[in-house]
C-alpha cells in the first residue's frame, strides 16, 4: 500500500478507512508492541506483493502491445524513413515562428544524423556504384542546395556549423563518387565559397573540416578539380537548362522536395557533366578570370588565431598544389594569392629575427617540421634571445619547401621564383651585401641553415641561381665581378674576419653538396673543361721539366718522391681513374699493373710532407687508413648524386678543346688555393675548413676535377697551378722554416696531442700557428691519399 499526504498535511493510510481493520485495533491497544511489529510486517509485506503484482501485468501489457504494433504497422522503407526526417526538418520552417532559438534546441541535429545513417545503411546494402532510392531523392530534390541556403543564412543560429557537418560526413562516408552529379559539386561549390570568410568564426573547425576532405576527395580523382574552377564572370548563383533557379535564396520558403517537377536534370549523364566541366574549366578562353575559391578559402583560414586550423589549412592546400591538372596549376599561380602568402609570411618572420644571432645556435637548433611547431616561451627565451622567432622562420620556411616538393611542376617553378624574388633578391640580398660583420655573420649563417633545408629541386635551382647567377661561359679575370652577390660570397672566404671566412666556407661546403649540376659547373667545372690547363705542345717543344714539375716550381731535389722512376708517363690518366672500361687515350697511358701507378700516385701525397713535420705515427688512430672508410662512403654518396649527370668516362679529347684560350682556374678555386698556400700562418679553424671544402671537390667523379686535383703528374701549362702545385709550394717553405725552428719535433707532437685532448693546456708554444698549420697538411695530404685510393678501386671494381 502507498501513502499519501491529504490536504491536511497528515499522513493517511487507505487501511485507517477499513472498519475493524488491523490498523484500527492497533490504535486501541497502542501499549501492545508486538502487534504493532507484526502490523507493520503486515502492511509492507503487503505493499510489496501489490508492487510485484503491478509490475508483472505492465510487463505483460507492454508485450502484447510490441507485438501488436509489429503486426500492424511494420518498419517503414528506408526511403520512406529518409523522407519522413527530411520533411520534419523543412516543417520545421513552415511550422515555426521563432527563428531565434538555437538549432540545438531543435529536432533538426537529430533528423540530419538519422538522414546520414540511412544513407550510408543503404550504400552498405546495395552492390558498389548503385546509387539507391533515398541518395536518389536527395539528388532529385536538391536536398543540398536547400541545405546550403539554410547554412548560409544560419536560420536558426548555429544551422551553418550543422550543414558542414552534413556535408563532410556525406562526403567523408558515402563510397560511390558525389562529385560529378551536378547537384552536389555545385552546392559544395557554394558552400565552399562561405568558408573563411570571417576570421576567428565559431564555425572554423566545421568549416576546415569540410574543406579538407573536399581536397581529398580531389586527391583521389583530379579531374573533379575542373568542377572548382570558377569564371569570375558568372553570377554567385547559376540557372538550370530551364532557366529556374536552382536555390531558393527565401529561408523560410525551402524546398520541401514535394514538386517533382524541380528535380530535372538532377544526376546527369556523362555528356552533361562533360559539358559542365567544360564549362568551369580554364582551359577556355576565359581561364584568365577563373576563381579557385577552394583555394582562397584555404588562405584566409592559414589566418585562424588558432594554430590547429593553420595546420590543418596548409594541409589541403598541400594537396591542392599536387594535383596534376595544369589548368588547375595555372588557376593556383596566377589567380589565388598563395605566392603572395608563402612569401610575405616568410619575409615577415625573417624580419622578426633578432639583429644578431650566435651562428653557433643558428647552427644547432633543433630541425623543425612544419606543423609540429611545438615551444616553451620561457624555455626557448632562456636558450638563446630569438630561439621562438628563429624555430617560426625555419618551420614556415619547411612548408614553403615540402609545398614547392609536391607541388604540380608548372606549379612550382612559378612559386619557387615567387620565393627568389620576393625574399632571396628583395631581403636577404642587402643583408649579405651590407658592410656591418655582425650583420654579414648572422645572414650568412642564416643562408648557410637555408641552403641545408631546403630539399626541394625548384627551390633549390632558384636559391642557386640567385646566389651564383646563371652564367654557364668559362670564367675570366675580367668577368668575376659580373655576378655581384656571387662575387662578394666567394671574396668572403678570404675576408679579414676569420669568423666570416670560416661561415662562408662553411656555406660552400654545404652548397656543392646540394644535388644541383648548376652549382658545380658554376664554382669550379665551367674553367676546367676546356682542360687548357694542360700543357699541348708536342713533346720536343715543352719547356724542361724539373723533377716532374715546371721549371718555375720550387727545388725538392732532395725528395725521393720525385726521383728519375717516376715520370709524368707512368701516370695513370683520368680515364682510367674513373672509368677503367674506357679504352686509354695513347700507349703511353696503357700499363699492364694498375696497382703499382696507384700505388705511386697515392705514395705522392702520403710523401709530400717531410718526415721530420711529420706528428700523426706517434699517435695511436690517426693513420692513413682511418681516412680511407669515411672515403669510400663519402665517395659512393657522391656517386649516388651525380649518376643522372652522366659524368663517367674520359676527360673531353684534345682535339676537341680549346687549348690556346687562357687558364683561368676560376674565382672561387683562386681564392680556395690562396688561402690553402696560407695554411702555415691561418688559424686552425680557417684551414680546417678551407681542406673540408677542397676535399669535398676531390671526391666529386667528374674526370677534369680529378685530373686537375688528384694527379701529382700532370703537365701542367705555364703559369698554371693545381692543388698539388700548390702543396708542393707550401712543403718547401715548410722545410726552410723548419730550420729555423729550435726543438721542432717535439713541439709538434705536444701540440698533436693538445688537439687531440690527450695533454691538458699548459705554457705558451712558440709558432703553435705554424705547428697548427702543418698538422692540418699532414692529415689533409692522407684524407687526398686516401680519396684518391678510393677513386681507383671504384673505377677498376666497375670495369668488365
Amino acid at each position: 500500500m502507498y501513502c499519501y499526504e491529504g490536504f491536511c498535511g497528515k499522513r493517511h493510510s487507505p487501511l485507517a478507512d477499513m472498519p475493524g481493520s488491523l490498523y484500527e485495533t492497533s490504535n486501541l491497544d497502542r501499549g501492545g508492541n508486538n502487534r504493532k511489529k507484526k502490523i507493520e510486517e503486515f502492511s509492507r509485506s503487503s505493499r510489496e506483493k501489490l508492487v510485484q503484482s503491478k509490475n508483472k501485468m505492465f510487463s505483460k501489457f507492454t508485450s502484447i502491445l510490441q507485438h501488436a504494433v509489429e503486426a500492424l504497422a511494420p518498419s517503414l522503407p528506408l526511403q520512406e524513413d529518409f523522407v519522413y526526417h527530411w520533411k520534419a526538418i523543412t516543417h520545421y520552417y513552415i511550422e515555426t515562428s521563432d527563428d531565434k532559438a538555437p538549432v540545438t534546441d531543435t529536432n533538426i541535429p537529430s533528423h540530419l544524423e538519422q538522414m546520414l545513417d540511412i544513407l550510408t545503411q543503404e550504400e552498405g546494402e546495395r552492390e558498389s556504384g548503385e546509387t539507391g532510392p533515398c541518395m536518389e531523392y536527395l539528388l532529385h530534390h536538391k536536398i543540398l542546395e536547400t541545405l546550403y541556403t539554410l547554412g548560409k543564412a544560419d536560420c536558426p543560429p548555429g544551422m551553418k556549423q550543422q550543414v558542414l557537418t552534413f556535408y563532410t560526413k556525406l562526403l567523408a562516408h558515402i563510397r560511390q563518387p558525389l562529385l560529378p552529379h551536378i547537384n552536389v559539386h555545385r552546392p559544395v561549390q557554394k558552400l565552399v565559397r562561405l568558408c573563411g570568410e570571417v576570421l576567428a568564426a565559431p564555425t572554423e573547425n566545421e568549416e576546415i573540416q569540410f574543406l579538407c576532405i573536399v581536397c581529398a576527395k580531389l586527391k583521389q580523382d583530379p579531374y573533379l578539380v575542373n568542377f572548382f574552377l570558377e569564371n569570375k564572370a558568372k553570377k554567385p548563383e547559376t540557372k538550370s537548362p530551364a532557366g529556374k533557379e536552382v536555390v531558393k535564396e527565401n529561408v523560410f520558403a525551402p524546398d520541401t522536395g514535394q514538386s517533382p517537377a524541380e528535380g530535372q536534370a538532377n544526376r546527369p549523364e556523362e555528356p552533361q557533366a562533360a559539358a559542365a566541366a567544360s564549362n568551369s574549366s580554364p582551359t577556355t578562353n576565359n581561364n584568365h578570370s577563373n576563381n579557385y575559391n577552394l583555394v582562397s578559402s584555404l588562405l584566409n583560414l592559414t589566418k585562424s588565431p588558432d594554430g590547429r586550423i593553420v595546420v590543418k589549412a596548409c594541409e589541403g592546400l598541400m594537396l591542392l598544389v599536387s594535383l596534376p591538372e595544369p589548368a588547375a596549376a595555372k588557376c593556383l599561380t596566377e589567380n589565388t594569392e598563395l605566392c603572395e602568402l608563402l612569401t610575405d609570411r616568410l619575409v615577415s618572420f625573417y624580419k622578426a629575427l633578432p639583429q644578431s644571432i650566435d651562428p653557433l645556435d643558428i647552427e644547432t637548433v633543433e630541425s623543425v617540421n612544419w606543423g609540429l611547431d611545438v615551444y616553451n616561451l620561457k624555455e626557448d627565451a632562456a636558450v638563446f634571445t630569438g630561439k621562438r622567432a628563429l624555430i617560426s622562420f625555419l618551420s614556415w620556411l619547411d612548408y614553403c619547401d615540402q609545398l614547392i616538393k609536391e607541388a604540380q611542376k608548372s606549379a612550382a617553378a612559378v612559386m619557387a621564383k615567387a620565393v627568389r624574388e620576393r625574399f632571396f633578391v628583395s631581403v636577404m640580398e642587402p643583408q649579405l651585401m651590407q658592410t656591418s660583420e655582425v650583420g654579414i655573420l648572422t645572414s650568412t649563417a642564416l643562408l648557410n641553415r637555408i641552403i641545408r633545408q631546403v630539399t626541394s629541386e625548384a627551390l633549390t635551382q632558384e636559391m642557386v641561381y640567385f646566389l651564383l647567377g646563371e652564367e654557364r661561359e668559362p670564367e675570366t679575370s675580367a668577368t668575376i665581378a659580373q655576378n655581384p652577390l656571387r662575387h662578394r660570397l666567394i671574396e668572403h672566404c678570404d675576408h679579414l674576419s676569420d669568423e666570416i671566412s670560416i661561415m662562408t666556407l662553411r656555406l660552400f661546403e654545404q652548397l656543392i653538396q646540394k644535388p644541383n649540376q648548376h652549382i658545380l659547373h658554376s664554382l669550379v667545372l665551367r674553367s676546367l673543361e676546356e682542360r687548357n690547363y694542360l700543357e699541348n705542345k708536342p713533346q720536343e717543344e715543352r719547356e724542361p721539366l724539373e723533377n716532374g714539375q715546371p721549371h718555375d716550381a720550387v727545388d725538392l731535389e732532395e725528395d725521393p718522391l720525385f726521383g728519375d722512376d717516376v715520370s709524368p708517363e707512368s701516370r695513370l690518366s683520368g680515364s682510367d681513374w674513373l672509368s677503367s672500361s674506357s679504352p686509354p687515350q695513347s700507349p703511353d697511358h696503357s700499363k699492364s699493373d694498375g696497382k703499382t701507378e696507384v700505388h705511386k700516385i697515392v705514395n705522392s701525397f702520403l710523401c709530400l710532407v717531410p718526415d721530420e713535420a711529420k706528428s700523426s705515427y706517434q699517435v695511436e688512430g690517426t693513420g692513413y687508413d682511418t681516412y680511407l672508410r669515411d672515403a669510400h662512403r663519402q665517395f659512393r654518396d657522391y656517386c649516388g648524386v651525380c649518376q643522372r649527370w652522366d659524368w663517367r668516362g674520359s676527360p673531353k679529347p684534345f682535339e676537341k678543346c680549346n687549348l690556346d684560350m687562357p687558364f683561368f682556374e676560376g674565382h672561387f678555386l683562386k681564392v680556395l688555393f690562396d688561402r690553402m698556400g696560407r695554411i702555415l700562418d691561418q688559424p686552425y679553424d680557417v684551414n680546417l675548413q678551407v681542406t673540408a671544402v677542397l676535399s669535398k671537390l676531390s671526391l666529386l667523379p667528374h674526370p677534369h676535377l680529378h685530373e686537375y686535383l688528384l694527379d701529382p703528374y700532370i703537365n701542367l701549362a705555364p703559369g698554371c697551378r693545381s692543388l698539388f702545385s700548390v702543396i708542393v709550394r707550401v712543403v718547401g717553405d715548410l722545410m726552410l722554416r723548419i730550420q729555423r725552428i729550435p726543438d721542432f719535433t717535439p713541439k709538434l707532437l705536444l701540440v698533436r696531442k693538445r688537439l687531440l685532448g690527450l695533454e691538458p693546456e699548459g705554457i705558451t708554444i712558440d709558432h703553435m700557428t705554424l705547428l697548427e698549420g702543418v698538422i692540418v697538411l699532414e692529415e689533409f695530404c692522407k684524407e687526398l691519399a686516401a680519396i684518391a685510393f678510393v677513386k681507383y678501386h671504384a673505377a677498376s671494381s666497375s670495369s668488365p
